[in-house]
This record gives structure tokens, C-alpha cells and sequence, in this order.
């Protein structure tokens, strides 16, 4: 690439009034764009998809990571409390019902109480320090949170631990799928992005699946290993380019594109409505999707079935149906499976508090283990086939390069938020009416639905500047 080429396109990319993609009759003949050809005809395909890939497999150590705390809770739970002996003397003191609630409710929500700290800082730190340096600094907090939740002996080194994670998680709920979509090429990006979700899934899973048998201790080390892998293999994958043109770093856009596209590659540009992506992070976490997950044991054992089993079951279906979402994703399009995962989500929670009314009033109580489980298992399937990864994968597209930190961080905020208020208020809802949470859900999830309908853009396909000229019509 020349230098008056390169100039060219960071004039470009900083006055965003022309996409950077040129035709192909602007330059000579054996140059080629990477997104209006989708790198099918460059000599260095194989090349540059591989750093895609590996760049990408490294970002989502990070969603791993994520995973990792947020599936900690559940299968821990009881023996954290049982061995730091958490609250035990108020509990048996004044034999409060409402005094457990507000502190199992506590333990549960302050990992997401961090996120939101780190979903207010994300946005700007991402565009001060880079990508890669804000996920160096997620990765560090998340570290040293498992650190000191495993030596913890009390209360406060506990909560500290699940603080930094917590911390550690917002920064990485925001910063994950902006690179990926920023170093993906069009006909992969969305595949690529919801990566995001299957490995915040598989790190879920994994940490119900082994809670089963290790230590809460030896959980939390195991945490450590991703981290790892993503401190060491940010050392070898590039920054994104995109990061480095709104900086005015020229050397490094251009030494950037070349590792991830092929040297004729240009990136383009950002386009915007804020509203579609702080609307999906609402639709995603007020429909009751931490509620579920950080308390599920104790909805199956409520509902008379084994917990174990039914966790287990639980975390290989979330990750099966998120590996088939990211087959898909690009052929069937964003908004359909927003709308398919709608739908389940309802039809889970009514299913739900169906057999919760059956219980409470009993009803053919020999039904309602097997409801119960119908519908938690068809609301992580539904979850999982849509409202999970899409949200962020729409939210990596939309955003301009201008607006992205400020846009991204309130959007982040606000689905860490609706974290927070989740998992908070479950115990609450479900001492008031176990039934009445998930009808409450329901009516959520179909709200959710209208809003897709009316306001979501179908982004499947098209370019960056095409996404723009189709918000700004």
C-alpha cells in the first residue's frame, strides 16, 4: 500500500463522509476490496482468514472468561456459605426468611454490580487504551479476583474477588465483540461475532458441569487459565485497525490490514442508532435471563427435580444451540432469530410458571417437575438460538467508529444494569409469586418482541456503509 493510499483512506475514515471501500475500477485491476468481495479472490486468503481466526480465538478467551464468572455462583453457592459460615449467626438469630433472600440475592448480583463499573469505563477506555489494552486490563482484574477468591477466609476478600471479575466481565461484555466486528470481513462477521456467545456459554457450562465435583476453591483457580491464554496471546495478533486509524497511527493501520485482510484491504465505515442497541440490551436481560441462570439450581429443586441433572442438561443445551446459531447466523439473518428466540422465551416462561401454579395450588403435581424442566430448558434453548449472541452482534455493527465508545459503554451499562436488577429482584419475585415472576417475564419477552419488529434493522449481508444508509433512510 502507498503512502498516498493510506493517507487517502485516514482522510477518509476520519471525515466519514465517503466509504473507504473504493471500486474496483479506482485501482488497478489486480487490487480487490476484502468486503465488497469477501476475500474469496486474493492470493492471500488462507493467510488472512487465519489471522482473522486466530485473532478472534484469542478475544474470545475473554468471553470465556466471562462465562466463568457468571457460572460460578450457582454450583457454589451452599458451600461457600457452608465453609465461611456467611451470615449463618443473623440468619439463626432472627430466623428472617427476607434477611436470606437479601443476602443470597447479594452474593449472586455483585458480580454484575462490577460489570456495570466496567461497562461505564468500557467505551472510553477501549478507545484510550486500545482493544487490546483494555482486554490486557480485563484480563488482570479477572485474574486477580479468582486470586483472591480462592485464599478468601471471610465475607470481604470474597466480595472483593467477585467485584474485580465482575469488573473484569463489563469491560469484556463491551470490548469482545467491537474488535471481532471490527476485524471481520462482511461475509463472516456475524458468524464470527457470535463466538462471543457460544464461548460465554461454554465457559457457563463448564463451570456448572465441573462445580459438580471440585471444590469452590479449585473452580476459582481454574478461571486462571483463560486469562493466561488471553495475556500471552495478545502478543501475537494485531490491533484493531480501526482503533489505529481514529488515532492517526498510519504505520501500524497499514501494517494491521495487512495481517488481517491481505495488503489491499481497506476497512469501512461505522453507522448508528443508539436506541437499537440500548433497546436489545434491554429486551435481553430484563426477560429474566440471570434470574434463571445465577439461581438455577434452586428453581429445579423448588420445582421437584434433581438439580444436578438438571444443570448439566441445562449447560450442554445452551452451548449446542449456540454453535448451530453461529452456522446460521449469516444465512438466516439477525432479526428472524431475534424474533424465533422471542417467541420461545415466552412460551418457556409461560410453560414455567404454569407448573409454579400447578404447585402452588396442588394441581397434577406428578406434571410438574416435567414442565418445569420443559420450560427452563426451552427458555435456554430459545435464549441461546438469539437473544444471547445476536444483541451484541448487532450492537458491534451499528455503532459508528466516532460514537462507538460512548455508544458501546451506555449500551453495555444498561444491559449490566438489567443484570443487576435481575438478579437481585429474583429471590424477591419468586417469595411474592413463583408463577408471577415468570408470567412478569413473559410479558417482557413479548414487549421485546414488538420492539424488534418495529425498530431492528436487518444488518445479514451487508456492509458497513450499507447498515448506515440503511439507518440514516
Amino acid at each position: 500500500m502507498s503512502a498516498e493510499l493510506a493517507s487517502s483512506l485516514l482522510f477518509n475514515l476520519w471525515n466519514m463522509k465517503e466509504p473507504l471501500i473504493r471500486k474496483n475500477n479506482d485501482y488497478p485491476v489486480a487490487t480487490t476490496s476484502v468486503e465488497e468481495d469477501g476475500l474469496q479472490q486474493q492470493q492471500g486468503r488462507s493467510e488472512s482468514l487465519w489471522m482473522v481466526y486466530l485473532s478472534t480465538f484469542v478475544a474470545v478467551c475473554g468471553s470465556y472468561v466471562f462465562g466463568c464468572c457468571a457460572g460460578y455462583s450457582s454450583p457454589t453457592q451452599d458451600a461457600i456459605r457452608e465453609d465461611l459460615s456467611l451470615s449463618l449467626a443473623e440468619s439463626v438469630v432472627l430466623n428472617s426468611e427476607l434477611l436470606r433472600n437479601v443476602q443470597y440475592s447479594m452474593f449472586g448480583s455483585i458480580l454484575t454490580f462490577g460489570a456495570m463499573i466496567g461497562a461505564i469505563t468500557s467505551g472510553s477506555l477501549a478507545d484510550l487504551l486500545g482493544r487490546k489494552g483494555v482486554m490486557r486490563l480485563s484480563s488482570a482484574f479477572c485474574a486477580a479476583g479468582w486470586i483472591a477468591i480462592y485464599f478468601a477466609e471471610g465475607a470481604v476478600a470474597l466480595d472483593i474477588g467477585r467485584l474485580a471479575t465482575g469488573y473484569g466481565m463489563g469491560v469484556f461484555s463491551y470490548v469482545v465483540p467491537v474488535f471481532i466486528s471490527e476485524i471481520a470481513p462482511k461475509n463472516l462477521r456475524g458468524a464470527l461475532a457470535t463466538l462471543n456467545q457460544v464461548m460465554i456459554c461454554g465457559g457457563v457450562s463448564v463451570s456448572f458441569i465441573i462445580g459438580t465435583f471440585l471444590t469452590w476453591r479449585a473452580i476459582a483457580l481454574t478461571g486462571l487459565v483463560p486469562c493466561g491464554i488471553l495475556l500471552i496471546g495478545l502478543f501475537f495478533i494485531p490491533e484493531s485497525p480501526r482503533w489505529l486509524a481514529k488515532r492517526g497511527h498510519e504505520k501500524e493501520f497499514e501494517v494491521a490490514l495487512q495481517k488481517l485482510r491481505g495488503k489491499d484491504a481497506n476497512i469501512a465505515e461505522e453507522a448508528a442508532e443508539i436506541m437499537i442497541g440500548v433497546g436489545l440490551m434491554v429486551a435481553q436481560q430484563f426477560g429474566g435471563i440471570n434470574g434463571v441462570c445465577f439461581y438455577l439450581s434452586n428453581i429445579f429443586q423448588s420445582a421437584g427435580f434433581s438439580p444436578s441433572v438438571g444443570t448439566i442438561t441445562y449447560a450442554i443445551l445452551q452451548v449446542v444451540v449456540t454453535l448451530l446459531i453461529t452456522q446460521v447466523i449469516d444465512r438466516a439473518g439477525r432479526k428472524p432469530l431475534l424474533l424465533a428466540s422471542g417467541s420461545g422465551l415466552v412460551l418457556a416462561c409461560l410453560i414455567t410458571g404454569l407448573s409454579f401454579y400447578l404447585k402452588v395450588n396442588e394441581l397434577a403435581l406428578d406434571y410438574v417437575p416435567v414442565m418445569a424442566v420443559t420450560g427452563i430448558l426451552l427458555y435456554i434453548g430459545s435464549f441461546s438460538a438469539g437473544m444471547g449472541a445476536v444483541p451484541w452482534v448487532i450492537m458491534s455493527e451499528i455503532f459508528p467508529i466516532n460514537i462507538k465508545g460512548a455508544a458501546g459503554g451506555l449500551a453495555t451499562l444498561v444491559n449490566w444494569f438489567g443484570a443487576w436488577a435481575v438478579s437481585y429482584t429474583f429471590n424477591f419475585l419468586m417469595s411474592w409469586s413463583s408463577y408471577g415472576t415468570f408470567l412478569v417475564y413473559a410479558g417482557i419477552n413479548a414487549l421485546a418482541i414488538v420492539f424488534v419488529i418495529m425498530v431492528v434493522p436487518e444488518t445479514k449481508g451487508r456492509t458497513l456503509e450499507q447498515i448506515q444508509a440503511a439507518i440514516n433512510g
